[in-house]
């Protein structure tokens, strides 16, 4: 116990010394998602004052230009100050001149609102509007809210605006404008009487055709050719083997069929259950996967008309259903800690797992490898042909995060390395899980080694070490209680993704992990019952407790609140799956174990990786604000949920399962020729992994 207790503290003390001491490693990024050269090369100042000459002479054209953009944003009386004019009318206006062609550019500026200036309602109507007269002061604390909130997701997709230090100091018009390619923004709208004297940055420019070709998307389509050929042809060497010739599956090649859709579909619509599942972690899994998703169809939507009333709404117990769900991500360390010990207690000794620990640690690092290396692939490549739109330079951060940042995502090193500039901005969860497991086999040793008053002690002694360890860093450094608050991305990158403050709950499945594997308790019927009035009562005062401390909190309850709160709801979930598993589950534990939420649950992983950068995508190519409803935003969320399980099936088929039974022929998983209900059994075991 002595070597344990010494093991621990080493690796407590490097964890504590490396959040406090570390740094970010920056690199610039190899190939920009917008062509930045083509932007210099197409201005020349004579040939914009020409055409500038020829648009003032036509009518009709310089309606077109002054409709795509330039105007006062609506909705500015509920807190929206962006207008993105008519993005594609812009950029489709293409005309010949006797001696040039005049072609549209859209550009964004920022438009301070701390000066005089008068901006029309529409063109060709002389009402306007001053800004001067806006009541600010009476929306100070809600702007700085709203802006905070979205600091905070534009800087994890990369896209830096403002200063999160700050959020009032910025306040300005975003307003669209739309000029000849070969002008500047300021040689453009000096031509015009009523911007005389305007004070405004530039934001940035698009021209049509500004995304170049870049190695990552020759990569792209060389490697995704080459999986679809192989899918091709094995899944027609296989329909001809067994439906036309009605050979034996068994007697068919496993490498030949790797790539087959119809074994592969086979084997992930398949619904029976094997003794060897604890049913009800299905449905924990696809509904927390859910809630992920609801929470990121609002927090990854484009510019909302109305963000008045989205703070107003948030600051409201009937946001609780989906503001709360930030918290459930607690629940994939929470399974990912209790399916470590529950699939690997009676299967090694201590002496063989530290002898196979590179096993160990290879297993879980190739069974995710394939499909986040594909989305990497893909987000650093097709995304950025995925769609446009004016407000795609936010989709573009995410691309240019994959083509900087791939190597620390797929080495699960991104939430130290760059954590505000991230690929797959998901998939932070992903660096902290592996860390944990690599860590994982210092008190897995000790579970191992048969003693229960051993076991018990590492694991209670472990998660007493990290939580006293976590409190102490909280403290040290006086976080927010919340991701959105004043400063988002200081508690984003230095608590959020942290691998200390959010161990705890990976802590707590081990032990529950332990506990399902080697106790069994009988309860009589009102200690069930209230032990449920106990379970619903702890997950009840979490959510009231992330309510109560979301915006303002003492500094102490802050303190307390992110040492306690995920460790807590571990325990929740923890309790949770012990008594489903041991028969006290009721009808929770048969809604949880219904069939329907095995294929949600298989594809959870893939789900996870693919959803964000899609739902990014489909968000910011929209052409104009979205007004915000609780019913508008449901629908949202059932569509992209929809969607991304839709495409997360697809990927699974032709990426996750091939790569699968490839590394299983070559870590000697697919030698010997199954049993059929072992074979039953390695298919239906989704525990293997927490979000797959």
């Amino acid at each position: 116990m002595m070597v344990t207790k010494k093991l621990l503290v080493l690796v407590l003390v490097s964890v504590i010394t490396f959040n406090l001491v570390s740094g970010n490693v920056w690199l610039d990024v190899p190939n920009e998602a917008f062509d930045s050269a083509l932007y210099d090369e197409v201005l020349d100042e004579e040939l914009c004052e020409e055409q500038l000459a020829f648009i003032s002479s036509d009518i009709l054209l310089a309606a077109f230009f002054a409709d795509a953009g330039f105007r006062i944003p609506k909705g500015v009386l509920e807190g929206n100050f962006v207008d993105l004019g008519n993005y594609h009318q812009c950029l489709g206006l293409n005309q010949q001149l006797p001696t040039s062609e005049l072609q549209g550019k859209y550009c964004m500026i920022e438009v301070p609102l701390n000066q005089d200036f008068d901006i029309p309602f529409n063109y060709g109507y002389n009402t306007s509007f001053d800004v001067r007269t806006l009541p600010l002061a009476e929306w100070e604390e809600n702007v700085k809210k709203y802006n905070s909130m979205k600091t905070a997701m534009l800087d994890m997709s990369g896209y830096h605006r403002s200063s999160a230090d700050s959020p009032l100091a910025n306040i300005a018009l975003r307003l669209a404008v739309c000029i000849p390619q070969s002008c500047t923004t300021k040689q453009a709208l000096s031509s015009l009487s009523t911007t005389s004297g305007l004070k405004y940055t530039d934001e940035f420019c698009r021209l049509p055709n500004d995304k170049p070709w870049v190695p990552a998307d020759i990569v792209a389509i060389v490697i995704f050719s080459i999986i679809g050929l192989l899918t091709i042809l094995s899944t027609t060497y296989d329909v001809w083997q067994q439906i036309i010739l009605k050979r034996d599956p068994k007697s068919v090649s496993v490498l030949s069929t790797a790539f087959s859709v119809y074994t592969n579909g086979r084997r992930v619509m398949n619904f029976t259950s094997s003794g060897g599942n604890i049913g009800c972690l299905d449905g924990i899994r696809a509904l927390a996967m859910a809630w992920v998703v609801l929470i990121h169809t609002l927090t990854t939507e484009n510019t909302f008309s109305n963000p008045m009333e989205i703070v107003e709404w948030v600051q409201t117990w009937k946001s609780l259903w989906m503001t709360g769900a930030h918290i459930t991500v607690d629940t994939f360390f929470t399974l990912s800690g209790f399916l470590v010990v529950y699939t690997t207690l009676g299967k090694f000794t201590g002496k063989q797992l530290i002898k196979n620990v590179h096993l160990f640690w290879l297993n879980r690092l190739l069974r995710m490898f394939p499909l986040l290396a594909a989305v990497s692939l893909w987000e650093a490549s097709f995304l950025n042909r995925f769609g446009d739109g004016p407000q795609w330079h936010v989709v573009a951060g995410h691309v240019e995060g994959c083509r900087t940042n791939w190597w620390s995502t797929i080495t699960h090193t991104q939430n130290y390395m760059n954590p505000w500039f991230l690929c797959i901005g998901p998939t932070w969860y992903l660096a902290v899980d592996v860390q944990l497991h690599i860590l994982s086999p210092i008190l897995l040793f000790w579970v191992l080694l048969g003693s229960r008053k051993i076991a018990l002690t590492a694991l209670f002694g472990g998660l007493a070490a990290i939580l006293t360890a976590a409190t102490t860093y909280n403290f040290i450094k006086d976080f927010q209680p919340f991701l959105m608050g004043i400063d988002p991305m200081y508690y984003f990158t230095t608590y959020y993704v942290n691998t200390l403050t959010r161990a705890s709950p990976f802590f707590v499945g081990m032990i529950f992990g332990y506990f399902a594997k080697t106790f069994r308790i009988k309860l009589q019927k009102w200690q069930v019952v209230c032990f449920w009035v106990l379970a619903l009562s702890l997950s009840t005062f979490i959510l009231y407790a992330d309510h109560a401390t979301r915006f303002d909190a003492d500094q102490t309850i802050a303190n307390l609140y992110n040492s306690f709160i995920r460790p807590l709801w571990a325990l929740f979930i923890g309790s949770l799956v012990y008594m489903c598993n041991h028969g006290y589950g009721g009808p929770i534990n048969w809604f949880l174990c219904l069939s329907v939420w095995k294929i949600h649950s298989r594809l959870s992983f893939a789900i996870y990786l693919i959803h964000s950068g899609m739902m990014f995508a489909i968000n910011h190519w929209s052409i104009t604000t979205v007004y915000f409803t609780v019913s508008a935003m449901t629908y949202k969320f059932l569509s992209h949920y929809t969607f991304a399980f839709i495409v997360s099936f697809f990927a699974v088929l032709i990426i996750d399962a091939p790569f699968t039974t490839l590394f299983k022929l070559m870590l000697g998983g697919g030698a010997k020729k199954p049993q059929p209900q072992k074979k039953e059994m390695d298919v239906e075991s989704p525990q293997k992994e927490v979000l797959e």
